[in-house]
């Protein structure tokens, strides 16, 4: 039996459907936290009362450069989730873009944005 060369189109939609799960999600956490730096679901007088305790500013401004942080990671994300997308109508999801051979199954499921083996990650960072 001949190896395969990419995955099988029920594969194919197997993996879309973990792909768009994880959008979905994603996307949820990302307007979340984008809500919350821009202040949208805030009601109360934060932005207006005359702040005394400087801890307590320091402390507010780190945890918003935190979650810009985290906001940020989470776009490159979604970005590698919706470029996983385009692959898969490409019929090009799953395979290892430097030896071209398939990324195994488990990986894929654990990272679905995955555009390298375990074993290639491993030797391009060496």
């Amino acid at each position: 039996m001949a190896e395969k060369t990419r995955y099988s189109d029920e594969e194919l939609e197997e993996f879309r459907s973990i792909i768009n799960d994880k959008l979905k999600l994603a996307r949820r956490d990302y307007s979340q936290m984008m809500k919350t730096l821009m202040n949208a679901d805030g009601n109360d007088v934060d932005d207006t009362s005359p702040t005394y305790k400087i801890l307590e500013e320091g402390s507010a401004t780190q945890t918003k450069e935190e979650l810009i942080q985290q906001a940020s990671r989470l776009q490159k994300f979604i970005q590698g989730l919706e470029a996983a997308l385009i692959r898969i109508e490409n019929k090009t999801y799953g395979i290892d873009r430097i030896t071209g051979e398939l990324i195994p199954k488990e990986r894929l499921r654990a990272v679905p944005h995955a555009t390298l083996s375990v074993a290639s990650k491993n030797a391009r960072n060496h």
